[in-house]
């Protein structure tokens, strides 16, 4: 009978079930995951002691589902969810049972679950397996199959269809056939509309932090869910960028996608920039004759996307917005996406660079790059090579950038040796005025920092305000 190695900690948490007369399983995503040989930090358990019970075994519990059996035990520096064994009736509100009884087994709590790789316990005294569904054979196959009968699963839950889609692209599943067919039965599609959008956020958020992204949105694409909750990005499919120059392989969907799949793994920013970085091409799209020449004389197509770096950002905010990401974040992205198509040639000065290192603003330098590369690999599904002129230019302004802030150059308003104070103390009257002057000696101090003492720009500032008509 095949075991697992269970966790020292949850040995002493079984230590103390076992003396108050209860079992009690290690159950879930932790279980597959330890069945693939992939480490599992986050642990559930499943019980035959109710909510109340496990309540007065533990000194800290916190009765985070305590109407549906779960609570969240505090136990050696650990959160670990347990969840009385349970069987479940009605799904009136597409998410919850309308009805809980802990009369049930574990056999018929693993039933109620969604999918079959889902749906295998681990006995925490010696590790055993439980597995009535076959969830170990739908992993060494690769297979995503729901516990049941796909359609019934997918009716109590709407979310249950994206999160399946979500495994499969992490694990590099593929989905069972009547699993796939039912994502795309009429009532359950109806079903995948009602959710929530913070719901559907949290699971692109976690097919974002994926190897391959570009696997869960294609299946979304696939099953008519992208169109529901993101029909701009949906809309990009066919939106055709090759021409006789050969930036570009794919349309803007698949090259949007394939993007993702090369940002950093592990920057969910710019893995999100990614996402939205040239939505905006359907608006940005021209198409022109031109003459070109390897084309032997003959006029051929040649696309453009004029602006569609201020079209994407544009158009991501609202988007952003709707799937409910935090402002902050998604200020961040949008300021990502309008500055990605930046331009550099290595003759800049040293006041250009400092005049783009405010443009971007030093705590994005390095996420506009990563994005940079990922967009670049979007264009062919493989990584910029480091020896062409693209990949040369960023390393050159990356070093630049650095050597210019290395110098203690000011690079914002609150850097410079003067500010609004020290202007009105000279005598120059609050206002507007004052504002302008020190934008104005801000130019100045960005090409030539070597401006930045207090005596000298109190004596612009006087000159300005006495010249100029600011």
């Amino acid at each position: 009978m095949k075991t697992i190695e269970i966790p020292e900690i949850l040995q002493k948490m079984n230590g103390i079930f076992k003396s108050n007369g209860y079992e009690a399983y290690l159950v879930g995503g932790a279980v597959r995951d330890m069945i693939l040989g992939k480490n599992a930090s986050d642990w559930d358990l499943t019980t035959n002691a109710t909510p109340e019970q496990v309540q007065s075994m533990f000194h800290k519990v916190i009765p985070t589902g305590i109407a549906h059996g779960t609570v969240t035990v505090h136990f050696m520096g650990k959160e670990i969810e347990v969840t009385t064994y349970r069987c479940e009736e009605g799904f009136t509100d597409g998410r919850h049972p309308d009805k809980v009884s802990y009369n049930a087994t574990l056999e018929e709590d693993l039933s109620r679950r969604d999918f079959t790789i889902n749906a295998i316990a681990a006995s925490l005294s010696d590790g055993t397996i439980v597995d009535p569904f076959d969830g170990q054979k739908d992993i060494e196959r690769k297979i995503l199959r729901t516990v049941g009968k796909a359609y019934d699963r997918f009716m109590e839950d709407g979310l249950r269809p994206i999160r399946g889609i979500r495994f499969a692209a992490q694990l590099g599943f593929e989905l069972e056939e009547e699993t796939f067919a039912a994502m795309m039965n009429a009532d359950v599609q109806e079903k995948i509309h009602s959710i929530s959008m913070e719901r559907f956020r949290d699971e692109v958020v976690k097919l974002l932090k994926s190897n391959e992204p570009s696997l869960g949105f294609h299946l979304m694409e696939k099953t008519g869910i992208l169109k529901f909750f993101i029909p701009e990005l949906a809309e990009c499919r066919g939106c055709t960028q090759r021409d006789i120059r050969g930036f570009h392989e794919f349309d803007v969907l698949d090259h949007i996608l394939y993007a993702c799949d090369g940002a950093p793994k592990d920057n969910f920013t710019v893995r999100l920039a990614a996402l939205f970085h040239d939505i905006g091409k359907m608006e940005a799209r021209t198409v022109e004759k031109y003459e070109y020449p390897s084309a032997s004389g003959q006029y051929v197509d040649i696309i453009h996307f004029h602006m569609h770096d201020k079209y994407s950002a544009q158009k991501a905010k609202p988007i952003l917005t709707r799937l409910r990401f935090p402002n902050q974040l998604i200020e961040k992205v949008v300021h990502l996406i309008e500055q990605h198509m930046f331009f550099f040639e290595t003759n800049w000065t040293d006041g250009a660079v400092r005049r783009f290192i405010v443009r971007v603003g030093k705590e994005n330098l390095e996420d506009l790059f990563a994005l940079r590369y990922a967009d670049e690999y979007g264009g062919h599904r493989r990584p910029m090579d480091p020896e062409c002129k693209e990949a040369k230019a960023i390393e050159i302004l990356r070093q630049r950038t650095k050597e210019v802030e290395s110098k203690n150059s000011a690079l914002s308003l609150k850097e410079m040796a003067i500010n609004g104070s020290d202007l009105m103390k000279a005598g120059i009257p609050a206002g507007k005025k004052i504002g302008l002057i020190l934008n104005e000696l801000f130019q100045m101090v960005l090409e030539k920092p070597e401006l930045n003492t207090k005596e000298q720009l109190l004596r612009l500032a006087e000159n300005f305000s006495k010249t100029s008509s600011l």
